[in-house]
This record gives C-alpha cells, structure tokens and sequence, in this order.
C-alpha cells in the first residue's frame, strides 16, 4: 500500500538513476564531476586563446613586429613548434599538479599566438563565419555524444580511422608544400580536415565519458581543445580559399 508520509525522493544519481551509458561501474556523480573539470579547464584555454589572438589581431605594434621583422618569421617558426616539445613533458607531468597546469599553460598560449597571427591576415567576415560554425558544430556533436553513450553506442571503434586520416592529412600538407595545386586542393583540405576533426570531438567526448580516468583531466582538456582550435582552423582555411 502506497504510504503518504513517505518522504519526497528526487533521483539520485549515485545510485545509477543517471547513468551517462548503460552498464555503467562507477559513480555517475564522480564521472560528472570530472567532466564538469574537463569542461572549465577548457574553457579557460578557448578564453584565454580568445583574448591572446585579439590582441594579436587589434594591437598594431604586434602585428607589425612579425610582419616586418626578421625576429617575428623567427619567433612565429618557434610558436608553431613549441606545442610539439611542449607535449611531450606535458604527456608524462599530466598527472602532477601543479606542474601539469605551468605545461599546459606553456602549451595553450604558443598555439594561442600562432591563431591569432593566422585571423590577423583574414577577413574579418571569414573569422566570424568560422567562429560561429566551430561553436555550433562543437556544441551540435558534444550533445550528440552524450545522447548516443546513453543509448549505449560507442565511438572505440573511429580512433585507427582518425590516425589514418591525420595522416593522410599531413602527407595532403605535404605535397602541398613542396606542389602547390592551388586553391582547390587549399579547399579540399580545409573541408577534409573538417569532417575529420569533427570525427576527433565525437571520438574524444566519448573517452571523456567512458575512458578517461579522474587523474587525467589535463590529458583530456588537451585533446578537446586540439580538437576544437584544429576545427576552426580547417573551417578558416576553407572559407578563406572559397572567399578569395
């Protein structure tokens, strides 16, 4: 018989009423708390690499000192390798605080600099196109993720495609380089690089919610945000070879 002076339940998520996929193990509420971490560590590198590439782009004096200098070609060439030696302390240090957050920061802003001498030479009516598609397509796929682990799909399966297809986009660059094909190769590439990156947000969301361990936030808000700056870039490269 059903008992009026029961006390009022609300769902608890620690007893599994929540569960992010079905025949989940661990606690919902320990897994959304990592993610809730994940989530505004990496929303302070994309505000922190928003205000870096404003600057870049609206202080003159900056601007000018890669353009003009023979120390700005030196130093942005610095810029664009120094996220590579930085993630390999990175890889190992992730764990370790506070180190991994000094390694994080000496990795986001190089990569932060380097976006924002790239949007300093594009139209401005490009980067806003780039901007808003990057935000909505992040927003479309992170949502579709977390629909599809509760239905109980999983994403495992993209990762031998994705390297597959990282590569065949570093050979793309390439040959590019050394055989420059023009502006349609340039717009290949940028679509391309798209669909793939967006293979990357899919393939990453679904390790934040399943795989990731709790210690390994930093390791995860590197792989996001890899994943999100390599989207408008290629979004960039695409609109700007289409507007010119």
């Amino acid at each position: 018989m059903w008992q009026w002076n029961q006390p009022y339940r609300k769902t608890d998520i620690e007893a599994g009423a929540d569960q992010l996929y079905p025949m989940m193990l661990e606690s919902p509420a320990l897994r959304w708390a990592f993610i809730r971490k994940v989530y505004s560590v990496l929303a302070f590198q994309l505000l922190l690499t928003t205000a870096i590439a404003a600057i870049v782009i609206y202080v003159r004096p900056v601007k000018q000192f890669f353009v003009t200098t023979d120390g700005g070609l030196a130093l942005y060439i610095i810029l664009i390798i120094m996220p590579f030696f930085a993630m390999f302390p990175l890889y190992f240090y992730h764990k370790r605080f506070p180190i991994n957050y000094l390694l994080l920061g000496l990795f986001t802003i190089p990569i932060a600099l380097a976006v924002g001498l790239t949007c300093a030479f594009t139209n401005g009516k490009v980067i806003l196109e780039s901007v808003i598609l990057t935000a909505v397509v992040i927003i479309s796929l992170t949502l579709y993720t977390f629909w599809a682990a509760r239905k109980g799909y999983d994403f495992s399966f993209l990762g031998p495609f994705l390297f597959g297809a990282v590569l065949v986009l570093m050979f793309f660059i390439l040959i590019q380089i050394l055989l420059p094909m023009g502006r349609i190769s340039v717009m290949v590439y940028g679509a391309l690089a798209s669909i793939i990156f967006c293979g990357f947000i899919i393939y990453d969301t679904d390790n934040l919610i399943k795989r990731f361990t709790y210690d390994e936030y930093i390791w995860a808000c590197v792989c996001l945000y890899l994943d999100i700056i390599n989207l408008f870039l290629s979004l960039l490269t695409l609109f700007r070879a289409a507007e010119s």
